[in-house]
């Protein structure tokens, strides 16, 4: 079932088995808002289960560019179309959100993989190779964030 991301009042649904749900759905929060405010589009996430083609798609982009796995559970996914870009957004459950930005036409199309983390959690080991910056946010906290430029044609 899909659920609506309320970014005026932060709720955990969906995320309540993450050790930082509070801060996840915060960061979930903050996503909502931005493609509220940039582009007039309602943020929905759906459960994991219902969200395979999502999952699957951020799981080959890590493993073909950079042979990353992700050592955490997927809790919940979802795939935007705004201005002939595919955003596709997997939430973790130990707080972390990957978020692959993907441009579908132009001269020089954008494409890249975006991580941020939960406040409260530790950089996964996985992602030890990765720079962090750190972002103040009102609803998530400290977001430290990172990214990668895609190469490959997914």
């Amino acid at each position: 079932m899909s659920y609506l991301v309320d970014f005026v009042n932060v709720s955990t649904v969906g995320l309540e088995t993450s050790p930082v749900a509070g801060a996840l759905a915060g960061l979930r929060a903050n996503e909502a808002r931005y493609f509220k405010n940039k582009y007039d589009h309602a943020f929905t996430v759906r459960p994991a289960q219902e969200a395979p083609d999502e999952i699957e798609l951020v799981r080959r982009i890590l493993h073909d560019e950079r042979g990353i796995v992700i050592n955490s559970t997927p809790l919940e996914a979802t795939t935007c179309f705004v201005d002939n870009i595919r955003w596709t957004f997997v939430f973790f459950e130990n707080g972390l959100e990957v978020n692959v930005l993907y441009a579908l036409d132009g001269p020089a199309p954008k494409r890249a993989v975006g991580f941020k983390l939960s406040e409260g959690m530790d950089v996964p080991d996985e992602l030890g190779a990765f720079k962090f910056a750190r972002q103040k946010s009102k609803l998530a906290g400290v977001i430290r964030g990172s990214y990668f430029v895609i190469k490959g044609e997914y």
